[in-house]
């Protein structure tokens, strides 16, 4: 009775109205619950369209490489993500550490940086993954030369030139799954996850073997072929080498993708397949401790076993190109001092497990004096178990040139290959370089170098289409090939490139051939410059350079140099490209010295040596001159003679310096008129013919005199200050002097540098370069 009485009149219409509530309540929930799930399939329908869009995309050819030059005094500076340092690393010395790093550790930095690398690599060169990643167009921003690091496609940023950055168009490199199966020059199984047994051993054809030691063996090979890890590599038993048949001139066979090892190779080790490790918190100090002994992870990299695999990173068509049957021999050459024992036995069988036989002649380790006690009789017994290989101990240092020299006279190889202590031979890397001498003896073919991180150890690809070059002072650099030189000629992405300038460090090249070229200049000192001197004299005298993208080796670019020079570093690398320049420079080793190297004139200063037998075999050669090189092999290189000429205006006057008659004078301006006519020269000269305006220190007068590159009293300072941006400066007064005109009778004087004064202001008709 009381429930009839609340609803009876209004009451009746409030509960109707809240009964109304709750069932469109009901509907409103029902409603969004479906616009959810409508939601979320949507949102996987159009993930699986990406991935499918990435896979399409997969094997388009990427143009971009690495940039950024790197001088002999400069250092190498790498960093990584904020997420990076996070999930993968401690930050610690710039290095990680190595114990081993679990499958689910690695997908977990995977996925932490997946958001960051588009962020990050904002500022890098567009490189290739190891699942042949997408490349995208972006904004213009600031570029530093990047890879990519394998499993956890972490870019690593190496800024060869700090004070000089670039800015080019950037990349964003986007992860993807490779889901087709390829073979590119090595057998790449597709392995089924094994099941769980009753029992811990089974046997096979290598005996007992642990089950879940297979298992885990298992899962990881899985794990590569969806692209988590880089496809390993499997190694190919002695009884498997297949039968070259080399008595015949005419015969071909594909390129041998071998990969020998001496034990069963552990799936499981620490930087196994190239990849990178995790660094336990407690190792952090170890790492810190060891990182001088070599300027990279020394204590990862003796986790690491000597005989690792890494990944193929060819372009696919390599695997299937021909080669000739009677290549020639080679010795390969490793000149080395105190080097970390690890990467040097890594670089040694890295060369035996991946080298045809037939065309190793020998492996040729040169001991430039080394100190360590390991290096001494540990090495010979070490050595001496291992076939083809054998040590020549210098008595005294003799730096890095004299070294290989040595190695060079002691080869017994057709073919010398120069390759450094800290590197991996990637598999079919030598019959590339020996075809193409081969095919011309007078070649020169250089691998493609990779990176090896210093950081973790992991093996680090790069793309095609580089080239190494330099720019001033003979400072050397990686650079992209203009894509129109590409479409002009048509190149793939496994053709040979020419190269103005190799890197010095890997390079083969026929004996005789090195020889008749003088081999290396024996005056150079240590290390630095000999890259440029062996550059020059093959290009202008008969030879040819080629990066050949089918030969890839792995290299450790250390921070610095972890030996020290017998004198000074900085002096030593000065001399020897003062050496280079003026052998083989001409008249443009101006723009070498004029790029802050005008100490190096004065022979109080430095001796760079005498250069006479250089000279006579340049003559002997009939090498071509310098600018023939920059006109035909580097036409790219900016090679002014002269910083800016024509007339030389004063903003006062409104009238132009002129030299007549032995005088200076002020003329109404005129093009035609020779006497008005000057250079402002590399050398710092405000120069007329052989004529030079000069500042005398003694009383700031001025005087014309016979130019001189080493007298400083004919040397003026233009476009060198903010300040003084359009003033001529006397370099060497002990107070700012500047060339000033005079109102009253035109004449010329040797001023108090002052901004504002527009007798002071002094501009030329044409300027080449404000350097």
């Amino acid at each position: 009775m009381r429930m009839r009485r609340y609803l009876r009149g209004s009451g009746r219409a409030l509960a109707f109205v809240f009964i109304a509530s709750v069932i469109w309540l009901l509907f409103d929930m029902a409603a969004l619950r479906l616009s959810i799930s409508d939601v979320n399939t949507q949102l996987l329908k159009e993930r699986v369209l990406r991935e499918k869009e990435l896979f399409r995309l997969q094997t388009q050819p990427m143009f971009k490489r690495r940039g950024g030059f790197k001088h002999p005094l400069q250092r190498a500076k790498m960093f990584m993500t904020p997420a990076a340092r996070k999930t993968v690393t401690s930050r610690g010395q710039g290095a990680d550490a190595d114990r081993p790093a679990r499958q689910d550790q690695i997908e977990l930095a995977v996925k932490a940086n997946r958001f960051a690398v588009s962020d990050l690599l904002k500022y890098s060169r567009p490189v290739k993954s190891v699942n042949n990643s997408v490349v995208k167009k972006e904004p213009t921003v600031p570029k530093a030369p990047a890879v990519l690091s394998f499993v956890t496609m972490q870019p690593v940023f190496v800024r060869d030139q700090p004070e000089k950055m670039d800015f080019k168009n950037d990349s964003v490199v986007k992860k993807e799954v490779e889901k087709k199966e390829v073979s590119v020059g090595t057998i790449r199984p597709r392995l089924k996850e094994a099941h769980p047994a009753n029992t811990t051993q089974k046997k096979d054809a290598r005996g007992p073997v642990d089950i879940r030691e297979e298992q885990d063996r298992n899962r990881t090979l899985a794990r590569s072929e969806r692209g988590t890890l880089p496809k390993p590599v499997i190694p190919t038993q002695k009884s498997q080498l297949p039968k070259i048949n080399t008595t015949g001139d005419g015969g071909v066979h594909k390129v041998l993708s071998l990969d020998v090892t001496h034990a069963p190779r552990d799936a499981n080790a620490v930087g196994q397949f190239g990849q990178a490790a995790v660094a336990a918190l407690e190792e952090n100090s170890q790492v810190k401790k060891r990182w001088n002994e070599g300027h990279f992870n020394v204590y990862l990299s003796e986790k690491i076993p000597v005989e690792r695999a890494i990944p193929d990173t060819r372009p696919e068509i390599c695997s299937q190109n021909l080669v000739h049957n009677k290549l020639p021999s080679t010795s390969v050459i490793f000149c080395f001092v105190d080097e970390v024992w690890s990467t040097l036995l890594r670089s040694v069988h890295s060369v035996l497990n991946r080298s045809p036989p037939h065309l190793l002649e020998e492996i040729i380790l040169v001991d430039d004096f080394s100190t360590k006690d390991y290096l001494k009789q540990q090495l010979d017994d070490y050595m001496s178990k291992l076939p083809k290989v054998r040590i020549i101990r210098l008595k005294e240092r003799q730096g890095l040139i004299r070294a290989r020299l040595a190695g060079a006279a002691a080869a017994k190889g057709e073919v010398l290959t120069f390759l450094d202590s800290h590197v991996e031979c990637n598999v079919g890397w030598l019959e590339p370089l020996l075809e193409r001498i081969y095919l011309d003896r007078k070649k020169v073919p250089c691998p493609v170098i990779e990176v090896i991180s210093d950081k973790d150890m992991s093996y680090m690809l790069v793309d095609n289409f580089q080239r190494g070059i330099f720019k001033w002072p003979l400072v050397f650099g990686w650079s992209a090939l203009p894509a129109d030189y590409i479409k002009k000629n048509n190149l793939s992405i496994a053709d040979p490139i020419r190269c103005p300038v190799m890197a010095g460090g890997l390079f083969s090249i026929d004996k005789k051939y090195f020889y008749e070229l003088g081999a290396y200049d024996p005056g150079l000192d240590v290390w630095g410059g000999e890259n440029m001197e062996i550059s020059f004299k093959i290009w202008m005298c008969g030879g040819e350079i080629e990066i050949i993208p089918c030969s890839r080796v792995g290299h450790i670019f250390r921070g610095q140099n972890p030996y020290k020079f017998p004198k000074d570093r900085q002096k030593t690398v000065e001399r020897n490209l003062a050496r280079v320049a003026e052998v083989w420079l001409d008249e443009y080793k101006d723009l070498f010295y004029g790029h802050g190297y005008h100490h190096l004139l004065d022979k109080n200063v430095i001796d760079i040596g005498n250069l006479t037998d250089q000279m006579a075999l340049r003559k002997k050669l009939n090498c071509k001159s310098f600018k023939w090189y920059l006109e035909n092999i580097y036409p790219d290189m900016h090679a002014p003679l002269v910083q800016a000429q024509g007339l030389v205006f004063n903003f006062g006057l409104r009238k132009c310096l002129a030299l007549e008659k032995g005088l200076l004078s002020f003329q109404t301006c005129d093009l035609s008129q020779q006497s008005q006519t000057f250079n402002y020269t590399w050398m710092r000269h405000l120069r007329q013919q052989d004529v030079c305006v000069a500042h005398l220190t003694k009383d700031n007068s001025l005087a014309l005199q016979s130019c001189d590159n080493v007298n400083v009293e004919v040397r003026w300072l233009h476009k060198s200050s903010s300040a003084l941006v359009e003033h001529i400066v006397a370099e060497t007064s002990s107070r700012f002097r500047c060339l000033q005109a005079v109102p009253q009778g035109e004449l010329l004087i040797l001023g108090a540098c002052n901004p504002n004064d527009a007798f002071q202001k002094w501009q030329f008709t044409q300027y080449h370069s404000t350097e």
